[in-house]
């Protein structure tokens, strides 16, 4: 027989193995719980995040390592202008009627002269005591022109040519009694300021149809046309085209040609300009 206190040893002995057991069971379901607390969360994580993106929502992951970069918005400067870089404003002048003289009320001593052309407008008066004649050139020139214009079947004449400057007075005077000052000074030179007075201008017409002479109805002639689109070939040209009054201070004139010399009047014909733009008066 055993006794009592071998009995209590082997009592002991097999329990050892029972607690072990029990232990390491323990740790195990411990970490069992860990795991599936862990698979949880994530589980949970990943729910929340597709529940974000189904409803709009965006889940930013930053990562602590790296300062986050942010983009500024692009803000474009106003430009600024460059001082020195302005265009220049050109103010235009009117040279209409009695507008044109203001300023230019006082006659030279000399006339004026720009690139070798002879100049004499509202703003460029000649001398009361400037009377040359008619231009033999220019009368030649014409001669040519109206030879030429035979062959097309118009005869043309030079109906007014050099004025003197006490014929002018006559003649403004005259027109200033009948039509008032204002209506004058579109159509006619005051003495001194007249293009008749250089004996450079012709006024031309054709004969046998006097009722055109001086009126704005020459244009519309067969003849008038001809003498528009021909005239520079010859040294002319027509000093005051239509829509221009504001630039050479007169109503268009179809009849008033003014000699230049062929060289310069072909290039202010085809350039479509008045003789002022040309030479920039």
């Amino acid at each position: 027989m055993q006794s009592r206190y071998n009995l209590l040893q082997e009592k002991k002995k097999k329990k050892w193995p029972y607690i072990v057991s029990g232990t390491i069971a323990g740790l195990l379901i411990g970490v069992m719980v860990v795991w599936v607390g862990m698979n949880q969360w994530s589980i949970d994580k990943s729910i929340e995040e597709l529940r974000n993106l189904t409803e709009g929502k965006q889940t930013i992951v930053v990562d602590k390592t790296e300062e986050p970069i942010i983009e500024e918005p692009i803000v474009e400067e106003p430009k600024q202008d460059v001082p020195g870089k302005e265009e220049p404003v050109i103010e235009e002048v009117d040279m209409s009627g009695a507008k044109g003289y203001v300023g230019n009320e006082v006659l030279p001593q000399e006339p004026t002269i720009v690139n070798s052309v002879l100049i004499a407008s509202k703003k460029y008066p000649l001398p009361s005591t400037y009377a040359p004649g008619e231009s033999k050139e220019a009368r030649a020139a014409f001669q040519e022109m109206a030879a030429e214009a035979t062959l097309s079947g118009y005869d043309l004449i030079a109906f007014s040519t050099y004025r003197s400057f006490d014929y002018q007075t006559q003649l403004y005077d005259r027109y200033v009694t009948n039509d008032g000052q204002d209506a004058a000074d579109r159509y006619s030179a005051r003495p001194g300021y007249s293009e008749h007075q250089t004996g450079l201008a012709f006024d031309i017409g054709e004969r046998h149809f006097e009722q055109h002479f001086a009126k704005e109805s020459f244009g519309e002639t067969e003849a008038g046309k001809w003498v528009a689109a021909n005239a520079h070939n010859y040294g002319f040209i027509m000093r005051y085209p239509n829509g221009s009054e504001k630039i050479t201070g007169y109503m268009y004139e179809p009849w008033h040609f003014r000699y230049v010399g062929e060289e310069l009047a072909v290039q202010v014909y085809e350039a479509n300009v008045t003789l002022e733009e040309f030479l920039d008066l």
